[in-house]
Formats: C-alpha cells, structure tokens, sequence
C-alpha cells in the first residue's frame, strides 16, 4: 500500500516540546498546605484538594474520564462540539457551564465558576496555563506521546490519574476492567460470525472548505489498537504518527484495496460522499465494506467511547452486540 503522509502543526510541536519540559522542571517539587496533596501531569506537580468536586473540563475526552469516574463537571469548553461528536451512555448535565473554545478557554467564565481543580490537554494551554493555574489547581495530561508509542496506554493512564486526584481509584478500576471484558465479549461475536482476522481502516472525516479530508489511523491510534483487541487487523500501513493518524485528500483512495472501512463523520462529509462519483468506484465500497459510523463514535476519548466504537462497529457489520451487566453504565452524582 502506497503511504500518505503531511506535517501536522509542525511548529506548535516544536514549541510543546520546548516549552513542557521546562514547565515540568519549574514545578518538579512542590509544597502542599494541609488538606491538599501533590498530583504529577504533564507540566509539572500541582497541589489538588483532597476531595475535588467543583472541575472545569478544557478537553472532551478528560470530561468523559470524569462522567465515566462518577462526578459531573460544572464547566466544559465547547459544549456543543462536544455534543456533536462525543456519543457516551452518561450524558453531561444541562447546568454545566460553556466556559468557550478548547484552545481560547474564557478564562473570566472559568473563574466565576469557582472551581477547585481545571483539567486540560498540554498542546491547548502553552500560553495560559498559568493564568488557569491561579484561577484553580490545573492538570495537564499529554495524549499524544512524543515517540509515537501507544495513545492506548496513555488513555488507561490518565484515567487512572485523573481518579487519584478524584480519589475515585475503584471506579477507574471497574471502568477499566468492564471495557477489557466488553472488548472480549466483541471478539467472541466477532468469532462467532466468522470475521476475526478481517482487515480494517477506521477514519475520521470533515469538510474543509468544501473539500473532504480524512484521518486515516496508524497504528498507535487508540480507536485501532481497540479495533485490533476485538480481534480485527489495520490495513492503514503507514508509519505510527504522533496523533495517531494521516491526513489525506479522497484522491489516495484510489490507491486503497478492498477492505472493511470504517469512517466517522457527520451528516455534510457523508452526503458528499454519498454523491461522489470516485467514492461510489471505491473497491471497498463496490464491495459494501465501506461502514459509516455516525458522527459521535468519538476516536480520541476514554473507555467509554472505546465501548462505543467497538458498539458502532459491530452494528455496521451486522453483528450482535455484547450484553452489558446492570452495573455497566457509571451512576454519576452532580
């Protein structure tokens, strides 16, 4: 398969990979006052309330951690993005506050909330983390490790991290083992129905000025190592990329062979596609391969959208889902 690559924010990752270790230098060791303790992210140690209960949430995917923990946040950034693309069981409440973009954060909102713990992602906060951090005590996690190792693994850990500052140890356990049980109950449908083994692609797609671009995911990508535990194998060759994916125009398609394809996006990506000549001679969608998702199975989230992707995938190939016990979906206290 020929291999499709195109930089991605080149700069912003010279100046994340400049500016965080300095910033993790700067607070290595800190010393908390009684009733906090030190928690270590991705930019230093910051001294968290022993019980946190007032978060704002900067980043979808650490709002799914802390629904899928138990605890609603008071403060998201872009609700309705994160309506739009973040399909999960447990929804967020109607009184979370809309505290702006995930890279222009409000920081006047932020503060008026009244928060005692932010969570945010590294690349987003370069030049407001300290104005966030004298709003509240900020977390910061790094989802896309620099030598391209498993965003898998960083999942698990940050959920694990963001339920010690929670104090919510156990919960992250169940969630956890509740997903590694939901992926072997796939693996066995799949098994059942005679397509473990089957190859795959799993894309995300959008418009850009009217052009369709998609994402197609290498193999430390979260959504394929979920993918590849339910016993189905990636045909995206390229090389692991630092966010997990390649960004191509629908011209490389024609390179592409017959193979399962699994694409997320919403409603104007597929209808265009839908009516495009070249897509229609596609061999995996000659062969009905060619799975739309819906727009919200999200690719970049936690445990629970890992179960929702798994859930979109098997609908699409037909395929009966894997029963879930009563206790499954979080109880979420507000």
């Amino acid at each position: 398969m020929n291999r499709f690559s195109k930089p991605i924010c080149t700069v912003v990752l010279l100046i994340v990979a400049l500016v965080l270790p300095a910033a993790a230098q700067a607070q290595e060791t800190v010393d908390c006052e009684a009733g906090f303790k030190q928690v270590a992210h991705a930019m230093g140690t910051a001294c968290v309330t022993e019980n946190p209960q007032r978060i704002v949430v900067l980043e979808w995917t650490y709002a799914e951690d802390v629904l899928a923990l138990g605890l609603q946040p008071i403060g998201v950034a872009d609700i309705e993005g994160y309506n739009n693309w973040v399909k999960i069981p447990v929804a967020l409440d109607e009184s979370a506050a809309d505290v702006g973009f995930r890279n222009e954060p409000n920081l006047e909102r932020i503060a008026e909330l009244n928060p005692d713990l932010i969570i945010a992602v590294s690349f987003r906060v370069i030049n407001n983390y300290d104005e966030l951090s004298a709003i509240a005590p900020t977390l910061v996690f790094d989802p896309y490790p620099a030598d391209g190792s498993s965003h898998y693994d960083e999942m698990t850990s940050t959920l694990t991290s963001i339920a010690a500052a929670l104090n919510r140890e156990a919960e992250a356990q169940q969630v956890l083992e509740r997903m590694e049980t939901y992926f072997a109950n796939a693996n066995a449908a799949l098994e059942s129905a005679g397509r473990t083994g089957e190859t795959f692609i799993v894309s995300q797609g959008f418009m850009v000025s009217e052009v369709p671009t998609f994402r197609l995911f290498t193999d430390n990508a979260m959504a394929v190592e979920v993918l590849s535990r339910i016993g189905l194998e990636n045909a995206w060759d390229d090389a692991p990329q630092l966010y997990g994916f390649t960004e191509v125009s629908i011209e490389a398609f024609s390179q592409l062979g017959d193979t399962n394809f699994f694409y997320v996006a919403q409603n104007d990506h597929n209808t265009f596609l839908s009516e495009s000549p070249l897509w229609s001679r596609l061999p995996f969608v000659e062969s009905q391969r060619a799975y739309w998702l819906g727009g919200d199975a999200w690719l970049f989230g936690g445990p629970l959208s890992a179960e929702v992707l798994v859930d979109s995938v098997l609908q699409s190939m037909n395929i009966a889902l894997p029963e879930l016990t009563p206790e499954a979906t979080p109880e979420v206290s507000s």
